[in-house]
């Protein structure tokens, strides 16, 4: 990118100098950007100490204190309690709420459903429903708008349920659909009341009712078909997989209890954050014309205006770098789980007591100073080998890191990489004229109301 570039990028959401003191709670607006109040230490101290009301707690962004944390140490960082009993209470116990033995077997028991030749044999099935959805928005007028936000969703879960439940997919998907749509609402009345001794511990019950409640429809055919499965073993889509698969160490597989945990984990984690990214992608690709210009010459030179495929990721190199740098600058989950470490340590110099909330936020990180050349400027050629050759491990998390990185980040770029090449050749995305995108987040970020973008022709 020349100069030239560099000085014509707009400022984009989200992207505002940082305060050099974090607003009041109290002056805080209801529709303000969650990132905004961020004050600049942050985005400039590797190791920043942030004090409150309520807690002390460390932000690390030193790479090497985040490899400690999150790999050479990490029996001293375990997630919080009140984050487990969060997503128990939302999902079961799948990998996102499960530790020790039992998180390692589950683990290595759905390790296999996910490596390079299990999502090979998914990409046609995401693919073909990318084109399939392609087809919707040719339906209609050229320059109609949409919401590319719950446009997204729609294909996004539509791709999970196809990937999957393979030909039950068309049942599953609306059963799916309503239950995580309710259930995320409910997830967002998590606050502070929940964390009271007496009175945290009676609206856990009540939201665990609500939830059994919500995904009663749903539980009942995840387990006929777990059944079915079990009956008729061999079916190669991701639920036959996971029901097949035995931990190589003790010979036993998921119960139907733990597959349905799983599988609504999965559904969180490969649904909802695959989203928000193509969302923020598209977002990008309008205010960088430029950008998107070379985007397409490479889908022309590799593709010549049929679907993609699997076998034509490889030479994807530009589309692949735009999904890259996209997630750097919208990180889907904006922060890591937090930890409390189980005893004094030290981080990048920094003595952390015992005690110590330790924070890892991949927005901020993503951003700093100290490891980002012009960290708000998108610029996808900041991925080429030459110019990634020397950057830290952990300056770029947006699927975590260390052993409980997520376990499906290969089937997450397949995908969001799919979805760019098969939509990007036919059509070309603006933003609504006099539309000011917003950040809203929840478990993921998400434009504030939705992204009315005008769906144009190529």
């Amino acid at each position: 990118m020349t100069a030239v570039d560099v000085a014509a990028s707009p400022q984009l959401a989200g992207m505002g100098p940082p305060p050099e003191k974090a607003p009041l709670i109290l002056r805080r607006t209801a529709d303000a950007n969650p990132f905004e109040g961020i004050p600049r230490a942050a985005y400039e101290d590797l190791v920043w100490r942030q004090r409150s009301l309520f807690m002390n707690a460390w932000l690390i962004n030193d790479p090497e204190g985040l490899r400690r944390v999150l790999i050479d140490n990490v029996a001293n960082y375990p997630k919080t309690p009140l984050e487990n009993r969060f997503f128990r209470a939302l999902f079961g116990d799948g990998l996102l709420s499960i530790e020790g033995e039992t998180w390692r077997t589950h683990r290595r028991i759905m390790a296999p459903s996910f490596d390079p030749r299990s999502v090979a044999s998914y990409a046609p099935a995401m693919a073909a429903t990318a084109a399939e959805f392609a087809d919707t928005w040719a339906q209609r007028p050229d320059g109609a708008e949409a919401d590319v936000s719950r446009d997204m969703t729609t294909l996004t879960l539509q791709i999970i349920c196809r990937t999957m439940f393979a030909s039950d997919a068309d049942d599953m998907t609306g059963l799916t659909g309503i239950a995580l749509a309710d259930s995320a609402e409910a997830a967002f009345g998590f606050n502070l009341l929940d964390v009271l001794p007496i009175i945290g511990p009676m609206r856990l019950k009540q939201r665990e009712k609500l939830m059994g409640q919500i995904f009663a429809p749903l539980d009942g055919a995840l387990n006929r078909l777990v059944a079915a499965r079990r009956a008729d073993p061999g079916k190669k889509d991701l639920l036959g997989r996971m029901v097949d698969a035995l931990d190589d160490e003790t010979g036993k597989g998921l119960s139907t209890k733990e597959v349905r945990d799983e599988v609504l984990t999965i559904f969180l984690a490969g649904h909802e954050t695959t989203a928000s990214a193509m969302t923020f992608l598209w977002y990008l690709l309008s205010q960088h014309p430029a950008w998107e210009a070379r985007l397409h010459a490479e889908l022309a030179s590799v593709l010549g205006g049929r679907n993609p495929t699997e076998a034509d990721l490889p030479k994807l190199t530009l589309t692949r770098r735009i999904v890259e740098e996209s997630m750097r600058l919208y990180p889907p989950a904006p922060g890591l789980s937090a930890r409390v470490a189980l005893a004094a340590d030290e981080i990048g110099g920094v003595k952390i007591p015992k005690g110590a909330m330790i924070l890892v936020s991949s927005w901020i990180l993503h951003r700093h100073r100290k490891l980002w050349d012009d960290p708000e400027t998108f610029d996808p050629d900041r991925f080429l080998p030459e110019r990634s050759a020397g950057r830290p491990r952990f300056a770029y998390l947006p699927f975590g890191g260390g052993p409980r990185v997520c376990i499906g980040q290969m089937l997450a770029m397949t995908e969001a990489t799919l979805i760019l090449a098969t939509l990007a050749q036919r059509f070309r995305l603006r933003l609504k004229p006099g539309h000011k995108v917003g950040i809203q987040q929840a478990i993921t970020i998400r434009p504030r109301g939705g992204l009315p973008m005008l769906v144009e022709r190529r």
